[in-house]
């Protein structure tokens, strides 16, 4: 037997990957079907990613808080005021050597890492909005191992940005390996975001709005949504099979009694919207206030390691604020949590968190965020049941719904945070409050954002220049827009074993032809001339004119827009303008120098990340 038609050693992943695409992509098939496909791979691999990361994050947990430090994990009636862990001195140890650890991975592996956004949604959003739309896979290694260590350790921390940086970076990889273009692989990074997210939360579709959502202030990415809806919900089905379907909050199944109860909702949004401007302010106070000239001093080993430290002995004094500590919102939306608990504990989460993330260490926001609004909605219903009795009887509704508003106010996304509010509830008959308290909360808070890197629509980011710049050349004449020197001209008759000095020696990528009399017969692209060039035999035989590609021009009143789809249309890089009156060539359009018009402010060039998207000092 033939040992090519035995599949060898040689057969690797992604070889079999590229194969696989191939089959399924390679026959002329449409757009959205080679969507679905890549949709349904990056979701099986994010869902197992999110499967490992669950895993490992559950085993360190039970080990390094569970049997070295003894925490106790809280269950009903326990109080919040006197929870205490049996050996309180290894929490500090433990977050202090884990900062330690992750500064050294930083400074010797990602020297530039601090300075790539705040958590790992963050760092996501920002190689979205880069030009290559790629995430480096060493980040994403390191972002996820360092988040499993923090919050196992007890820092204060989340899993939804280390498992969108996760899924985004195994789309990258795939992405590379199947050699897609930058438009496809950024569609699949959201949908590897999306899947990690819907997995790791067993919220499919709050996932996938999401991760289309949470990359602009103002907009959404819909391109991107049909991917990310096959890859949520492929990863989310991966994850339940392993760790079943059962929602992560286990609350009583609410719904809207009244609609005297809508006003109080819109009240509890102003209450989150201030709780979420304290949390953002607070955070980038120590982030960029703090931490970061202290950096500059003891360098980021020294600096992650003190805010280790630090989140250590706050965990030390209050257990409740340890790891991601969602079980604590649990117990409060049961109504075992006295008012001043709830208050103490949302101002605690939310020192905790800006001491762990702004040191440097890993993790994200959305856990911390869903405390912080779970805290303060719950102790808002709580304190307006004690003066309207008769109108606000279930507080726990307040807290869910603060859940959401927090979120959406910190980060400006809107359905994505009220979806997957009701996805790990379990309760869907808070629709009508969760819309009118984001709504309100989202005006509330328009000047405030989590991340460096959002930005505000479509406009301005790198991922939509060419959308931008062909609205820009529309309704422009050609003679208005920027054009490259003429070429040299070629004649009919020349041989072409007279170019070759000439083809070498320009950069033009396509070259008028003209004929004896000065009119314009045809052009030859520099792929057509090189086909032929270099057979030594037709350098006497064959002449221009035999090689030259019908004429194509466009004539300076011309619409811009036009000239584009005819390049397009023609797959000329470069197109003649031309002289209607003299018959002269007035220059060249180049197709990548009019995509190249629309330059969007990109947040990788600016300079202070401490201001962007807080208008506070």
């Amino acid at each position: 037997m033939d040992d090519a038609s035995t599949p060898g050693p040689k057969m690797t992943a992604t070889r079999l990957a590229k194969r696989l695409y191939s089959t399924f992509t390679g026959l002329h098939t449409s757009d959205a079907l080679r969507i679905i496909v890549l949709g349904c791979v990056i979701g099986v691999i994010s869902g197992l990613l999110a499967v490992g990361f669950y895993g490992a994050l559950n085993y360190l947990q039970e080990l390094l808080l569970g049997r070295i430090a003894g925490t106790p994990m809280p269950s009903h009636g326990l109080s919040a005021l006197t929870a205490s862990t049996s050996s309180p001195l290894y929490i500090p140890l433990m977050t202090t050597a884990t900062g330690a650890l992750i500064g050294l991975c930083m400074h010797y592996m990602l020297p530039d890492s601090p300075d790539l956004g705040t958590d790992g949604t963050d760092i996501m959003i920002r190689a979205f909005h880069g030009p290559t739309g790629r995430v480096n896979t060493s980040i994403t290694a390191v972002r996820g191992a360092g988040a499993i260590l923090t919050i196992a350790s007890g820092a204060s921390a989340g899993q939804e940005g280390p498992i969108s940086l996760i899924g985004a970076g195994a789309a990258s990889w795939l992405a590379d390996r199947l050699k897609l273009t930058a438009r496809e692989r950024r569609t699949l990074l959201l949908a590897g975001a999306a899947g990690g997210l819907g997995a790791i939360f067993r919220a499919p579709l709050g996932g996938a709005l999401t991760a289309i959502e949470v990359i602009y202030r103002e907009d959404f990415e819909a391109d991107s949504l049909l991917a990310a809806l096959f890859s949520s919900t492929t990863a989310y089905s991966v994850f339940t099979i392993f760790y079943g379907t059962d929602p992560i909050f286990h609350v009583p199944d609410l719904k809207l009694s009244s609609v005297s109860e809508l006003p109080f909702y819109a009240l509890l949004a102003v209450a989150c919207s201030m709780a979420a401007w304290a949390f953002v302010w607070c955070f980038r106070r120590a982030k960029y206030h703090f931490f970061a000239p202290l950096r500059q001093r003891i360098g980021v080993v020294g600096t992650t390691a003190l805010g280790g430290f630090m989140a250590g002995i706050v965990g030390m004094l209050f257990p409740q604020l340890l790891g991601g500590g969602l079980e604590w919102v649990e117990l409060a939306l049961r109504g075992d949590l006295p008012l001043l608990a709830l208050c103490l504990l949302a101002l605690g989460k939310t020192v905790d968190t800006a001491l762990t993330i702004g040191s440097g260490m890993s993790g994200g926001m959305f856990a911390p965020s869903l405390y912080v609004g779970g805290m303060t909605g719950t102790a808002v219903g709580t304190l307006f049941q004690t003066y309207f009795p008769d109108i606000i009887t279930k507080p726990a509704a307040f807290g869910i719904v603060g859940m959401s508003v927090f979120f959406s106010c910190a980060t400006g996304a809107s359905l994505g945070p009220l979806v997957m509010t009701c996805e790990i509830t379990g309760t869907y008959g808070l629709l009508v409050p969760l819309m009118l308290a984001t709504g309100c909360g989202l005006l509330l808070s328009r000047n405030i954002s989590l991340y460096n890197n959002q930005l505000p629509n479509k406009l301005a980011s790198h991922a939509h220049t060419h959308e931008a710049a062909v609205n820009l050349l529309k309704g422009r004449k050609v003679a208005q827009l920027p054009l490259a020197p003429p070429p040299p001209v070629l004649l009919e008759s020349t041989k072409l074993g007279d170019l070759r000095g000439l083809v070498t020696s320009s950069r033009a990528l396509c070259y008028p032809v003209f004929n004896a009399q000065g009119a314009m017969t045809g052009i030859a692209t520099l792929s057509d001339l090189r086909d032929v060039l270099y057979e030594n035999c037709l350098f006497d035989l064959v002449v221009v004119k035999e090689v030259a590609r019908p004429p194509v021009f466009v004539a300076p009143d011309a619409d811009g827009y036009e000239a584009l789809l005819t390049m397009l249309d023609t797959g000329l890089d470069e197109l003649p303008v031309l002289d209607p009156v003299t018959g002269t060539i007035l220059g060249m359009l180049d197709r990548k120098a009019l995509l190249g018009m629309y330059r969007p402010t990109h947040p990788m060039a600016t300079n202070a990340p401490e201001t962007s998207g807080l208008s506070c000092s």
